[in-house]
């Protein structure tokens, strides 16, 4: 009964031709526009993930209990020591920095800028923040036992009209009173960002220590091999440093990008649900128009004993095979654009010009999609749920054909 079902399925398909050949198209049209957003929003999110982490948030951040409530820069961990051997401990670690931050103010002669002095081991902080690491860098960058020099960024050394080796005067919010030391600037760093080159002061952890009094870094920052094991991650080393310091993700250091990335999956979402509904009202229309044109068809088969439940299966199996028709023409479609957006990806320097950062965040020129088997089982279960649920009331309305009514002459 099967096998005949689908030939006579396929055999009223190719009945009209034209019709069914554009009730596939348009199945494939909106599906294999899914993919392509859906690939975009992927690899966007995932590069924004990316560029937060690296950008000196790290995938995950251990932080005093206090901080996240306070947010407070003067806070400093607990047992640190023993905190940073647990996490370098752990499989999946790809880099570990440790920083201490303090709000300062720079001065030189009669210009001041204020700024977060970040107190930083310059071993490691290159390969963990890319705005050290991708910057470009005039001088140079700070050194393992380097004292009293500072590294800054172009925007503050435009605003305070300094260069190379000159001294800056800065003012510090120590553990008992303000201190100030004098710092000679030995780099300058460009990201082509104003608004972050403007946040930019680094120097070495042990010069922040020196200065304020406060004590250890306020934060570990912490790289993964896969940021897909961020929640996992999270869990382990959360039971590992039980204590009075604190597991965070990139979301909770920048909820602003955090904020971004979320929405852009509520609309991948939403346009999905769209696509759905426009192509099942499309099939629908084109079913029902079926339905009506075979009422004497249908008549017959239910004359000739066929029941109602075979004959929804029938109407809902030639919605199958245009759905499955569609996902192979989205694929086509859909897949290539994926696929040359995941390879050659998209210059957001041609459409944002220079400035590619966002909430401090140093963002990727380019932008790759995400591809992969996923698009397979994307476009099959977006046109079949579309073809198939779309069919539902036509099968439903040639079940409620009567034989005498249907075959009687007018």
């Amino acid at each position: 009964m099967k096998s005949i079902s689908a030939k006579y399925a396929l055999r009223s398909l190719l009945r009209h031709p034209r019709r069914s050949i554009l009730s596939i198209v348009g199945v494939g049209v909106g599906c294999a526009i899914g993919i392509f957003a859906s690939s975009w929003i992927g690899g966007s999110a995932e590069m924004q993930v990316r560029a937060a982490s690296e950008s000196g948030a790290g995938h995950l951040r251990v932080v005093p209990s206090e901080w996240p409530k306070t947010r407070e820069n003067i806070l400093r961990l607990g047992q640190w020591e023993q905190a940073l051997a647990k996490v370098r401990a752990l499989p999946g670690i790809k880099t570990t920095a440790v920083r201490a931050r303090v709000n300062g103010l720079l001065a030189f002669g009669n210009r001041t800028a204020g700024a977060e002095v970040v107190g930083v081991d310059p071993a490691v902080e290159p390969e963990a923040n890319r705005i050290v690491g991708k910057g470009r860098l005039q001088g140079r960058y700070l050194q393992s036992g380097d004292s009293n020099k500072v590294v800054i960024g172009k925007t503050l050394a435009d605003r305070l009209d300094v260069e190379l080796d000159d001294d800056l005067y800065v003012t510090l919010a120590g553990r008992d009173e303000i201190s100030s030391a004098m710092l000679t600037i030995v780099g300058i760093i460009d990201t082509g960002s104003g608004d972050l080159d403007a946040s930019i002061c680094q120097v070495t952890l042990e010069d922040i220590e020196r200065i304020t009094g406060y004590q250890g870094p306020g934060e570990i920052s912490i790289l993964l091999n896969d940021y897909r094991l961020i929640a996992s991650m999270q869990k382990k080393l959360t039971e590992a440093l039980a204590g009075s310091n604190a597991v965070i993700t990139w979301k909770q250091v920048n909820p602003g990008l955090a904020g971004n990335v979320e929405g852009d999956k509520v609309f991948t979402k939403v346009l999905i649900a769209i696509i759905v509904v426009v192509v099942s009202l499309g099939i629908a229309s084109a079913q029902l128009t079926a339905v009506l044109e075979r009422r004497h068809e249908f008549a017959i088969l239910s004359a000739l004993g066929m029941k109602g439940r075979h004959v929804v299966g029938l109407v809902v199996l030639e919605a199958l095979l245009v759905g499955v028709a569609g996902a192979a023409v989205a694929l086509l479609l859909g897949g290539s654009a994926a696929y040359y957006l995941a390879t050659k990806g998209v210059n957001l320097a041609t459409m944002m010009g220079e400035e590619l950062s966002f909430e401090n965040v140093l963002l990727d020129p380019y932008v790759y999609g995400d591809f992969g088997i996923w698009l397979i089982w994307y476009a099959l279960a977006v046109s079949v749920i579309a073809t198939v649920g779309a069919s539902i009331y036509p099968a439903w309305l040639a079940t409620k054909v009567e034989p005498a009514d249907a075959l009687r002459v007018i």
